[in-house]
């Protein structure tokens, strides 16, 4: 637990830091040249209980943050996945109730606290656990970051929330091309398909300033389209009432 904590940390300062010296670099700059090129676009469509999903959120996703290119970069969190809308705009989850409920906490975490850092270092938190099998245990991360859990219950419980994943559903489902698994990630709005994982060369190659000195070892491939193996979720799979498929035998009641 401290080991994550201290991570959690290190994420927000170092986005921190690399917002302040990209701040200062576009204020000199703006004195005497052009404005600065206009940051990537870099969105993930993805949903709370997809293994391969909290998987790129806590193994591969942070490394914009370690490696500076979060200065060039717009993250866009879109926590709705393979979901599905009924009538009466019910909506089921592919992993279940379960997954509802954290995609709608995830989503009002993003309303509820528009800073990047502090949006993402609690879904970080939350997915860790999801890869933990603790997921239940997903309001401590409120603490562990030393988070207010009212600005996030109070949006969950008042509804707003289930407007919130209605409005990702919407986004969602107006893709093109269509999403066919998560996580489907988005760079200046191509689709990375199956290779989602090498997204930050894709992030360099369409950067069109002078990009960050990490670009400098990352060779982007040509776009291509392949066919995904075992590291998405297909959204014609079968859903189920219970994470038991995913996450072995786990019954639980989270309320909120």
């Amino acid at each position: 637990m401290a080991a994550t904590a201290r991570l959690l940390l290190f994420l927000v300062v170092s986005f921190l830091v690399s917002s302040s010296s990209s701040s200062s670099r576009v204020a000199i700059s703006t004195s005497s040249s052009p404005a600065s090129p206009r940051n990537v676009s870099l969105v993930l469509y993805y949903e709370t209980l997809c293994p391969y999903c909290s998987n790129f959120i806590v193994n591969h996703l942070p490394k914009i943050f370690h490696d500076g290119l979060i200065s060039i970069v717009d993250l866009d969190l879109i926590p709705y996945g393979n979901a599905r809308l009924g009538s009466n705009s019910t909506i089921s989850c592919q992993h279940g109730p379960n997954e509802c409920l954290l995609n709608t906490v995830e989503a009002c975490a993003i309303n509820a606290w528009p800073d990047l850092s502090i949006h993402f270092s609690f879904i970080y938190c939350v997915e860790h656990l999801v890869l933990e099998h603790k997921y239940t245990e997903w309001e401590s991360c409120f603490s562990k970051l030393g988070l207010d859990s009212n600005a996030v219950l109070n949006c969950y419980d008042s509804g707003h929330g289930k407007e919130l994943e209605l409005q990702y559903a919407e986004q969602t489902d107006s893709l093109q091309p269509p999403h066919r698994y998560v996580p489907w990630v988005v760079v200046d709005g191509q689709p990375l398909y199956e290779d989602y994982e090498k997204f930050e060369a894709y992030i360099c190659k369409a950067y069109h300033g002078e990009p960050p000195e990490t670009c400098l070892s990352l060779l982007p491939k040509k776009d291509h389209k392949m066919k995904a193996d075992n590291h998405v979720s297909y959204a014609d799979e079968l859903f189920s009432s219970s994470i038991a498929a995913v996450h072995g035998e786990a019954k639980i009641e989270m309320v909120v």
